[in-house]
């Protein structure tokens, strides 16, 4: 702008410059001869990171690319608070009055079930609404919502977001059914000013194992579909009017630079998609980006290490320019909402803002040789797969083709955590083996709340399978106890926990996978003296299950993850089902498990 004041060059002229080959002699000299090839590091997008970054950097870049400019608002602290289905959320209105008392900035109601029994009266009673920041994600009738909130408040337009969440597909994904709710909250919230009512849930993908670029380029996909789909002349609805109510959602992982370099990354595509679309690229600058922390990389075991992972996501989300960040409690994978992780969980982006004061600096991550290159690199990757996407139709038409990649990348993350390549603390590394749970394995195991997508998940299931074995034989209990593992990814993490245990010399080496059908499940048989690892297929177990438990055939019946008997009807179950015991170079699972348990 014309009336900035120019910058003065920043200079030290007591220290005489490096050149670059000066700093890679030195790198050589350090590493006593080793190749500095050898510290390169390869992100799962298969971008490599360089162990040394110079000025030149930059040049190839075209020159320092332009900071972000600064927020308009500190990065916003935001609470979640899940209304459960059948409840009207009152309690929960009171809890996020509560937490703005005690810093938070924003609020985020999570309504589960029929959006109009939410009690919408007394939220609008109780905040006033035209000045709170608060979103609402509903699977159903976001419209609905929409109108009420309207109707009870009477203080002006809203401020926050709407992000409708249909359960079985990632929003923007199947237009067809939701076109016209959509169009009719963009509808009642015109002049809103402050309220955005399309989500771009990035999160969707994050949360299921998909790599950076994926999310970047499976959200640019989302957005290109709504932005096609959704403007409708009749209704006075522009290309305009919808990308103007756009927000994207972010879930931020724990990998410090990459997620810095993403959320970066991310406003340039948006600045590329809105040319595309013929509409001002000013427009990302304004984007709200709202990061949460990820449920992808929590962990069960050794639990507050959660703490740690949440900081470091809450950091990288803040210092890649994200509008909002919402911090999940530590332990909300096996506990009930509580005030002590809550506050945890809420003074983290706190004391972001109030003592390390990062809200301090505009985008502090600009001119970084290193983040700026990996910034470019990232939304050159993005691009190229999002255009791939959108020549086989986009979101619309290729939607399998996006979740296959998906899945196809968290399958490769479980692989790395199996085999100790990437370091999970406290679940794969460095574990606690003498940790005390704060939950019961049995009920964890048994509940359908559990969530079982997670990247340490098959790490983890083994570990509480035995846990739970080892704790009913030191009750004496004389039932015994099947407990379903998991399917074929599960059976590679059994094969290469058992081969590391057996095989300590031999850190990096491939287990042999077993002798099993590549559909098979695997099944902890815990009895009274001894847990045995199975196997057994999909009909095998389905048929113990339903005699074990006495259904009778031909009613509907969800295949349960444990199954609990006097030991002689299990052990004469599974010799009658052919469930095949495990056994890895001789050696039975009991000596194998107990190993991994620290006994």
């Amino acid at each position: 702008m014309s009336d900035t004041p120019p910058v003065a060059p920043v200079s030290f002229p007591e220290f005489s410059p490096v050149t670059t080959v000066q700093w890679q002699a030195q790198l050589v000299r350090e590493l006593k001869g080793a190749d500095p090839a050898s510290l390169r590091w390869t992100l799962p997008d298969g971008i490599v990171a360089e162990p040394f970054y110079h000025r030149e950097a930059l040049t190839e870049l075209g020159g320092p690319p332009p900071p972000l400019p600064p927020r308009p608002a500190p990065c916003r602290n935001v609470v979640a608070l899940t209304v459960p289905a059948g409840t009207d959320g009152r309690l929960q209105i009171e809890q996020g009055a509560d937490a703005l008392a005690r810093g938070a900035d924003g609020l985020h109601f999570v309504l589960s079930g029929d959006p109009s029994a939410f009690a919408v009266t007394a939220l609008a009673d109780r905040l006033p609404l035209a000045s709170t920041w608060v979103g609402y994600t509903v699977t159903q009738n976001p419209d609905h919502l929409l109108q009420e909130l309207s109707e009870a408040n009477a203080e002006g337009p809203l401020t926050g977001f709407l992000r409708f969440a249909p359960t079985m597909v990632p929003e923007g994904a199947e237009l067809g059914l939701f076109r016209a709710g959509l169009r009719r909250c963009l509808a009642l919230t015109q002049g809103w000013t402050a309220f955005r009512v399309l989500a771009v849930n990035g999160a969707y993908f994050g949360n299921r194992g998909a790599t950076l670029t994926q999310q970047l380029a499976f959200s640019l996909s989302t957005a290109a579909a709504m932005m096609v789909e959704l403007p409708d002349e009749e209704s006075g609805i522009s290309a305009a009017d919808v990308a103007r109510n756009f927000h994207l959602d972010f879930a931020i992982g724990p990998s410090y630079f990459p997620e810095i370099a993403r959320l970066r990354a991310a406003r340039r595509l948006w600045a590329t998609l809105l040319h595309a679309f013929g509409l001002p690229v000013e427009g990302a600058v304004t984007l709200p980006i709202y990061a949460t922390t990820s449920t992808w990389t929590q962990t069960t075991l050794d639990a507050h290490t959660n703490l740690l992972r949440h900081t470091t996501e809450a950091m990288s989300a803040v210092l890649g320019g994200a509008d909002s960040i919402q911090v999940a409690a530590f332990d909300c994978l096996f506990q009930p909402q509580n005030e002590f992780s809550a506050r945890l969980a809420r003074n983290v982006p706190v004391i972001l803002s109030q003592e390390a004061h990062l809200d301090w600096v505009a985008d502090p991550a600009a001119g970084s040789y290193f983040i700026e290159t990996l910034t470019d690199e990232l939304a050159r990757a993005a691009w190229a797969e999002f255009q791939a996407l959108e020549a086989q139709g986009g979101m619309l038409k290729a939607r399998s083709r996006a979740l296959e990649a998906v899945s196809q990348a968290g399958l490769d993350k479980f692989k790395r955590i199996a085999t100790g390549q990437d370091v999970v603390v406290g679940t794969n590394r460095f574990q606690n083996l003498n940790e005390k749970f704060d939950f019961q394995p049995k009920l964890l195991l048994r509940s359908r709340e559990f969530d079982t997508t997670r990247a340490t998940y098959p790490s983890e299931v083994l570990r509480l399978a035995t846990a739970l074995h080892f704790e009913r034989r030191s009750n004496k209990d004389k039932h015994a106890t099947l407990v379903l593992l998991g399917g074929a990814r599960v059976n590679e993490d059994i094969a290469d926990a058992f081969w590391h245990v057996l095989h300590p010399s031999q850190p990096s080496a491939q287990a042999p996978m077993p002798d099993v059908a590549p559909d098979s499940y695997s099944v902890l048989f815990s009895k009274p003296e001894e847990a045995t690892l199975m196997y057994a297929t999909p009909s095998q177990f389905d048929q113990l299950a339903r005699v074990v438990q006495q259904v009778q055939p031909g009613h509907l019946f969800d295949i349960p993850s444990l199954i609990t008997s006097d030991l002689a009807t299990l052990l004469e179950a599974v010799r009658v089902f052919g469930f095949k015991e495990f056994v890895m170079e001789g050696h039975r699972t009991e000596e194998v498990l107990a190993r991994l348990q620290g006994r």
